[in-house]
């Protein structure tokens, strides 16, 4: 608890670049967003070469671009992705979920940051209680997990989270085959996000500690279309899973 409240306090006394001064234009990318804020998520960005999901997020969520939309990114780092998002989306709100805030460097009208464990079920819902909705409440237009990309964290919060999407949202998992990658984000006996998204679209049940009968049959019913595309990383994977 000490170490959560000493993270709130190095983030609010943090200088920030206010992204709400840098200039707004139409004819801007997300490519070109995510690499000028720092984001992975492009081809290119400071560090290198990044994933490349920048085309696959334009190709399936252009038609939210001008819409007032609300977005939850969990696993914020730096707020890279969520200063893009910002300016990409810009009548969207963002929540950002992220168990280290400290690395946070930018701040915007539109961006709002909790510094939370998303693995956490109690902790979710105090953050719930904050924006003032319930843990049944169709509220965000998009979902991203880009948190830590551990087996059992992806379930948990593909299995919580899914029903706060409105119709036609969409639920983005970056880098969902990282636990058959890396042998320390396979941190469970459970299935693996690629079988568990292949079951999901041939509505087929599955056996899992995570997901019950019912809370199956909810979502295969839930889901109107997955689509998996392949970044331009070894191992870079991303899955959109949409809403009816």
């Amino acid at each position: 608890m000490f170490r959560k409240y000493k993270r709130l306090i190095i983030y609010k006394i943090k200088k920030k670049n206010n992204i709400d001064f840098h200039e707004d234009s139409e004819k801007f990318t997300l490519d070109y967003l995510f690499n000028f804020y720092g984001s992975d998520k492009a081809h290119k960005f400071s560090g290198g070469s990044g994933h490349g999901f920048s085309e696959y997020y334009e190709k399936e969520l252009k038609d939210k671009k001008n819409m007032s939309i609300n977005i939850l990114e969990i696993g914020s780092f730096s707020g890279a992705s969520a200063a893009a998002f910002a300016k990409y989306f810009p009548l969207s709100k963002i929540y950002c979920l992220d168990i280290n805030i400290t690395k946070f460097i930018y701040k915007s009208k539109n961006i709002k940051v909790f510094g939370l464990d998303a693995s956490n079920k109690n902790e979710i819902l105090n953050f719930f209680n904050k924006i003032n909705i319930s843990k049944d409440d169709e509220f965000f237009d998009i979902i991203i997990d880009d948190g830590s990309h551990k087996l059992s964290d992806i379930l948990f919060s593909f299995n919580f989270l899914f029903r706060n999407l409105k119709s036609s949202g969409h639920y983005i998992i970056e880098d969902y085959k990282y636990p058959n990658y890396f042998e320390h984000l396979n941190n469970c006996s459970d299935i693996k996000i690629d079988k568990l998204l292949y079951n999901l679209e041939n509505k087929i049940p599955f056996t899992s500690s995570f997901f019950n009968r019912e809370q199956q049959e909810l979502l295969i019913k839930g889901i109107d279309k997955i689509k998996t595309y392949k970044g331009s990383g070894e191992h870079s994977d991303i899955a959109f899973i949409k809403k009816n």
